[in-house]
């Protein structure tokens, strides 16, 4: 699975730019999931499950298989995204690598089929016919407004950024080796049939993407075959693969991702070194230099002044005297975030809040002015709600701290909200 870029991702250009919604051919199906809130968004997602009972018994701990009969949630799976739709989409100049790949598992190992530039349907059609070829098609809410109430809403849910991968595969193929990634990972059956084969972690809650060779990797735990309406849910280090069977036409699953790089470890990466350079500034000792020589011998000499060190810094976050300040988690969730759902500019003008914008948000607009980059002054913005939650209104926008500072803050002039440039 890929990584998540920092940087946005733009839709290609078409007549559908400027804040009009690409179509492609969205259905009328009436949502069958409940977004009243985040929480009841998850609620409805993983039902009949129980939100409670999911993070005690599975989360970050063993795969959960959820298999309905519901035709009505089959029907409404299916609309989020599916094979016909390719055609309409091939419209609006998507290009290879960017947009989507076309690959194959052959003997064990990941085929790249690309071509150079725009995507042609009719080769595409061709060499998922004929080629067998998997279609992974990247950020699909770019193009399709469900999937990207779905995806904004469970940001709000978890805090964290949710990546989305539509994998369109036909029978007796697969499209990728056995492996294992980064995120945690739902995924959502919406037509044909999948077999999943899930194994032991090798890496459990692993950092990275990593193949892993048929010989490594022992029998599967799971051996299941996923029917449209169906989800599956697997932690980050999960050794899988997946085929289309025999019989069946073809298979489109969505992949839901969160929580990359969103572990305890990251946390203290990230705030470690703020923390330790504000101890500095009142702790003599921090600022003393080191012995002669130090760099030149075995480290395990200044091991326990290093935890001498580490307890005065846990002891001063005991008892509150250094606040902990998360700059790059932070600042990342903040610029990549996907923006409300279907939230307009005239929703947020001065004085107004807007029925989109919920309270973890900050939203900071700049007055429209003819200059291609603005300094943001106090008289010049507005700001609603604040909860160290941001939406920019910008390609690309960079905060610098959870606290706004207007008179330094700067925004590439860009149109407000155009959900696809903030991905």
């Amino acid at each position: 699975m890929p990584k998540k870029g920092r940087s946005a991702v733009k839709r290609p250009d078409n007549k559908a730019e400027n804040g009009v919604a690409v179509s492609a051919k969205q259905r009328k199906t009436e949502s069958l999931l409940c977004f009243e809130s985040p929480a009841s968004l998850f609620q409805s997602l993983i039902a009949p499950m129980d939100v409670e009972q999911f993070f005690q018994e599975y989360w970050e701990k063993k795969p959960l298989l959820l298999q309905r009969s519901d035709p009505a949630l089959t029907s409404y799976y299916q609309s989020l995204f599916q094979l016909s739709d390719l055609k309409h989409l091939c419209t609006q100049n998507l290009e290879y690598a960017r947009d989507l790949n076309v690959c194959r598992c052959v003997n064990g190992k990941k085929k790249v089929m690309n071509k150079e530039g725009r995507v042609n349907y009719s080769q595409l059609k061709k060499d998922f016919d004929q080629r067998r070829a998997t279609i992974q098609f990247h950020q699909p809410q770019r193009f399709k407004d469900e999937l990207w109430h779905i995806q904004e809403q469970l940001e709000c849910f978890f805090g964290a950024l949710v990546g989305s991968n539509v994998y369109i595969t036909p029978q007796e193929s697969q499209g990728l080796p056995p492996h294992y990634d980064d995120v945690e990972v739902f995924i959502l059956q919406l037509e044909g049939q999948k077999h999943w084969r899930l194994y032991e972690p090798t890496v459990p809650l692993a950092r990275e993407y990593s193949l892993e060779p048929e010989e490594r990797i022992g029998k599967p735990t799971h051996d299941i075959i996923l029917k449209a309406g169906d989800l599956l849910y697997f932690p980050r280090g999960t050794i899988h693969q997946a085929d289309t069977p025999a019989g069946v036409e073809h298979s489109t699953h969505l992949t839901l991702s969160t929580y990359q790089n969103t572990s305890w470890g990251d946390f203290l990466l990230d705030v470690f070194p703020s923390l330790l350079f504000d101890s500095m500034k009142g702790d003599l000792s921090l600022r003393q230099g080191l012995p002669r020589s130090l760099l030149c011998v075995s480290m395990t000499a200044v091991n326990k002044q290093v935890s001498v060190f580490l307890r005065g810094l846990a002891e001063s976050l005991e008892k509150e005297q250094q606040e902990l300040r998360s700059s790059e988690m932070r600042r990342d969730f903040i610029s990549s975030r996907l923006p409300p759902y279907k939230l307009q500019e005239e929703d947020i003008m001065p004085g107004e809040y807007g029925d989109g914008l919920g309270s973890d948000h900050l939203c900071v607009c700049p007055c429209f002015r003819s200059l291609n980059y603005w300094s943001l002054k106090k008289d010049r913005c507005w700001a609603l709600a604040h909860e160290y939650s941001y939406i920019t209104a910008a390609e690309n926008a960079y905060l610098p701290s959870p606290t706004v500072n207007f008179t330094a803050l700067k925004l590439k002039k860009t149109k407000c909200f155009q959900r696809y440039s903030l991905r």
